[in-house]
C-alpha cells in the first residue's frame, strides 16, 4: 500500500497562491488593447508557494 508523502510546498501567506497578478494602466495599445502590467508576489516571488518554517531557518 503506498504512504502518502507530505506536501512540502506551502501556499503563500500574502498571495494566497495566486502568485502573479496583471493590472491595468489605465492607457491603451496604438490597438485599442488595454496596457497591462504582470506583477509578481514579493514574499513568494511569483512562485504561489513557499517552504515551511522549519525548513527555511534549518540552515542557521
Amino acid at each position: 500500500m503506498p504512504r502518502n508523502t507530505p506536501d512540502l510546498r506551502h501556499v503563500c501567506r500574502d498571495c494566497d497562491g495566486f502568485a502573479r497578478a496583471t493590472i491595468t494602466t489605465g492607457s491603451r495599445n496604438p490597438d485599442g488593447a488595454r496596457t497591462t502590467l504582470a506583477v509578481d508576489c514579493r514574499a513568494c516571488h511569483g512562485t504561489g508557494a513557499t517552504a515551511p518554517a522549519a525548513l527555511a531557518h534549518a540552515g542557521r
